[in-house]
């Protein structure tokens, strides 16, 4: 599990630096400055999680059971947040209108809340004992 956790890290980060390089580089000409600003969020969110994703594979702190519930939190927190951002941002792009789906978004980020706290719980509970 701490290798599925891990690799899924790098390939969360990987996707972040491209997607990022296609908001600064790509995007610029084609949509507005405060959807771009949108998109940015998403990527950094993204990023965060993925830097999160590396510590809790490669910790000591809590067994690998216990960081499965976490890990799917904080992929499916990411899959909802960050890319219902960037399908909102790019909303202008697409005949689409991805407003309709965007109740997603503060979904994905209870979820990815929740991981954290889940996260914070665990270890707190494997420490005091």
């Amino acid at each position: 599990m701490n290798k599925t956790i891990f690799i899924t890290g790098i390939l969360m980060g990987v996707s972040a630096v491209a997607l990022g390089a296609f908001g600064a580089h790509g995007l610029e000409k084609l949509v507005e400055a405060d959807a771009l600003q949108t998109f940015e969020t998403g990527v950094k969110y993204q990023m965060y999680h993925a830097l999160f994703l590396l510590i809790l594979g490669s910790t000591g702190l809590l067994s690998e059971q216990n960081k499965k519930f976490p890990f799917f939190m904080i992929v499916i927190g990411v899959v909802l947040f960050s890319f219902s951002i960037f399908l909102l941002a790019t909303n202008s792009l697409t005949r689409f209108d991805f407003k309709t789906i965007g109740f997603i978004t503060p979904i994905g980020g209870l979820l990815l809340i929740l991981g954290w706290m889940v996260v914070g719980y665990q270890v707190w509970r494997s420490v005091k004992k």
